[in-house]
């Protein structure tokens, strides 16, 4: 076995490693162009290695779930998403909060929440978007469609239960976002007052009281009116887990929809924002974006119409958030520790190696895309046998195997029906003088080092 290629030297490998933490993108990108995607940082006990080429990340991903462990020094999720979120689980508990949680994102229940994201679209639009376009001055838009995400996400993990509370809900997140953006030496564990991690702990307390009073709301009254919504309406998230059948304990309920929450939120709006600033400056994306919009969806007064197939009639929006996806990851690296040693090609990932597996180094893999940093949407569309089988072992924004986010599905179908609904309803010029958050939306994507 050969060894990985990495840098020499004590002081080279620290301050890379330092810099890998506190902003992955350029890191990645040297290392990459000097080692290959795939190359080592550090030594035993603190050996790091980055896995960026698409087919040892078929390697990685294939591995029994039992060959990492994912409670490791390196992982501060657990401080945020607490002790029993199925992310920060390893074994047979992860497996079984996985099961708990899954059935909230069966596919019938999406599709049933196709109208209300399409209405909240809309809704933006209508109330903030156009009569900030209107005014013709340049403004800020990232925040409208971090808060339609948001306002999208409340609703579908709690009906409109807590809808009058997705405010508050917005600022918790964010505190706890900030938190996990920290250089590390600012994330120490400490039980200090008066400090930003006790602000998050108390964030996280306010968020399980929240959730709390929720709860106790919904097993007061019959099952038919939890939430708020009409028995015919689809379940919500935290209809699935109050649901006899979950086993899932109170603690467990908390950790579970915060993990989500927080998987979903900055995530998704960092992702619209890039998608939009790449159609915008990308030829006639906008435009051709816009034309399938209008003869798949019509007007806003028809969102009512829509049904199961609706995504799957959007093939080039659908194509465009992948585009989006492939070259803006919502993380650039995500940590797991191995518990065994890992065969790699000719390559060996010694057992307690730290693995940093790059989504971002995948997506932009010289042998997988053809001109990799270019924005071309086609390339998903009707690829051959050979080309698919490549772009789908280095797409993988959100990971795969048993530990590929739960919530992937609906990150998908959210992002492509907002982004037909939102280029339909706005001609791509108008948006030249109103930039859609650019600057915020390459820190969101630049800063975050961690996939949820």
């Amino acid at each position: 076995m050969s060894r990985l290629p990495g840098p020499a030297g004590i002081v080279e490998n620290l301050r890379l490693t330092a810099a890998l933490f506190r902003e992955p993108a350029p890191v990645l990108d040297a290392c990459a162009t000097r080692y290959g995607p795939t190359f080592a940082l550090g030594a035993r006990p603190a050996r790091l290695v980055v896995v960026g080429d698409p087919e040892h990340l078929s390697v990685v991903f294939a591995q029994p779930n039992a060959s990492y462990r994912w409670g490791h020094w390196a992982n501060v999720l657990g401080f945020i998403v607490g002790p029993t979120s199925m992310i920060v689980s390893d074994g047979e508990e992860h497996v079984r909060r996985r099961a708990a949680v899954q059935p909230a994102f069966a596919r019938r229940t999406l599709d049933g929440w196709i109208p209300m994201i399409l209405a909240e679209a809309d809704r933006m639009i209508d109330r903030r978007l156009r009569p900030a376009l209107a005014g013709g001055a340049s403004s800020d838009l990232y925040p409208m469609g971090k808060d339609l995400i948001l306002a999208i996400t409340v609703k579908a993990f709690f009906g409109n239960g807590l809808e009058h509370r997705t405010r508050e809900i917005g600022e918790i997140f964010d505190e706890l976002q900030a938190y996990l953006e920290l250089p590390a030496p600012k994330q120490i564990p400490h039980r200090l007052p008066y400090t930003r991690r006790a602000r998050v702990r108390a964030a996280r307390r306010a968020f399980d009281a929240i959730v709390d009073d929720e709860v106790d709301r919904r097993r007061a009254r019959p099952g038919h009116e939890r939430g708020g919504r009409e028995a015919d309406h689809p379940a919500d998230l935290l209809d699935v887990f109050l649901d006899d059948g979950s086993g899932l304990s109170t603690e467990e309920i908390h950790d579970q929809v915060n993990t989500l929450i927080g998987a979903g939120y900055n995530t998704t709006a960092a992702t619209l924002a890039w998608t939009v600033q790449r159609a915008l400056s990308t030829g006639d994306v906008w435009s051709r974006v816009r034309a399938e919009a209008n003869r798949v969806l019509g007007p806003p007064t028809a969102a009512a119409d829509v049904d199961a197939s609706t995504v799957r009639r959007l093939p080039f929006t659908g194509a465009v958030v992948h585009e989006a996806l492939r070259l803006h990851p919502a993380g650039a690296i995500s940590p797991r520790q191995a518990t065994v040693d890992i065969r790699m090609g000719r390559h060996l990932i010694p057992k307690g190696s730290m693995v940093f597996w790059s989504p971002y180094l995948a997506g932009r893999d010289g042998g997988a895309w053809e001109r990799p940093l270019e924005f071309r949407p086609d390339r998903h569309l009707d690829p051959t046998p050979e080309g698919a089988a490549q772009m789908e072992a280095a797409w993988v924004p959100f990971g795969k195997g048993p530990r590929r986010c739960v919530g992937f599905a609906l990150a998908q179908m959210e992002l492509t029906l907002i982004v037909a609904r939102l280029f339909m309803s706005v001609p791509g010029h108008m948006f030249f003088g109103a930039f859609w958050g650019y600057a915020m939306g390459q820190k969101l994507v630049r800063k975050k080092t961690r996939v949820w």
